[in-house]
């Protein structure tokens, strides 16, 4: 955008006063400490007459919804045909209400600015789909270690909302209760995913990285530990009893 303005000697503060913005924002745009928008590339490709190369920059504009680590996983996930997974510490993102995904994203160090905020909000809702708008359904088995339902941020309206997805059809949902859990369902979460063309990624997470595999032995490796998992956990009836018994004395 600069140098279309400087070969086309266009003042800083004349593109600032087309766009209605100041002309410390646009330098901001200029140096890459803001993203651009519609509006200011708009204004910049009048101005400069640019004949549409600017303008058509509007279609990048749109910003990434998943954090970087996630993005891969978010777009094999777009494919799967099955997810199994196994949680430790947090409800899993597509059994999250608005308000638990609320208060895990607005809560985060270093703090998100509000359109971040929301655009992730939106992002972790729209992912949901995957429970009941694929043909065919995904088949999804999600198992959760009871310290998830312990959390202070899942409240009643949580934990029916896991209820009512533990009745579709296409999904099975287990509770590890603490007293069954071994040391391989401590070590942190854990998905395998099976995509149309069958093929079988396993995503693991931590604090600071996450990775996502389609090596053969590391996928093994993952389903073996989630069928562990899910042998030690609660059966999909006495997981419902368990959440519904939270409920009541909530």
């Amino acid at each position: 955008m600069k140098r279309w303005r400087t070969k086309a000697s266009v003042s800083r503060e004349e593109l600032a006063a087309a766009a209605n913005y100041s002309p410390d924002t646009i330098a901001a745009m200029e140096q890459g400490a803001r993203m651009p928008t519609s509006r200011v590339l708009d204004a910049a490709d009048e101005l400069c007459r640019a004949d549409g190369m600017l303008s058509a920059a509007k279609e990048f504009l749109n910003r990434e919804k998943f954090p970087p680590r996630a993005q891969d996983f978010m777009e094999r996930e777009k494919e799967a045909i099955s997810r199994w997974s196994h949680e430790v510490t947090l409800i899993p993102g597509l059994l999250q209400t608005k308000g638990y995904a609320r208060a895990l994203i607005e809560n985060r160090y270093p703090p998100l600015d509000e359109e971040t905020v929301e655009e992730r909000i939106a992002a972790r809702m729209e992912r949901q789909a995957i429970l009941t708008e694929r043909k065919p359904p995904v088949a999804l088995n999600f198992v959760l270690y009871e310290a998830v339902l312990r959390s202070p941020q899942v409240d009643t309206e949580q934990l029916r909302h896991l209820l009512k997805a533990s009745r579709l059809r296409n999904v099975s949902l287990q509770v590890l209760p603490f007293e069954r859990a071994i040391s391989d369902a401590l070590m942190g979460p854990m998905v395998v995913l099976e995509t149309r063309d069958h093929e079988r990624f396993a995503f693991t997470e931590g604090p600071f990285a996450s990775e996502l595999s389609a090596d053969p032995d590391v996928v093994s490796r993952v389903t073996e530990r989630l069928s562990m998992i899910r042998a030690q956990a609660l059966s999909p009836a006495e997981s419902a009893r368990f959440i519904e018994r939270m409920v009541e004395q909530s």
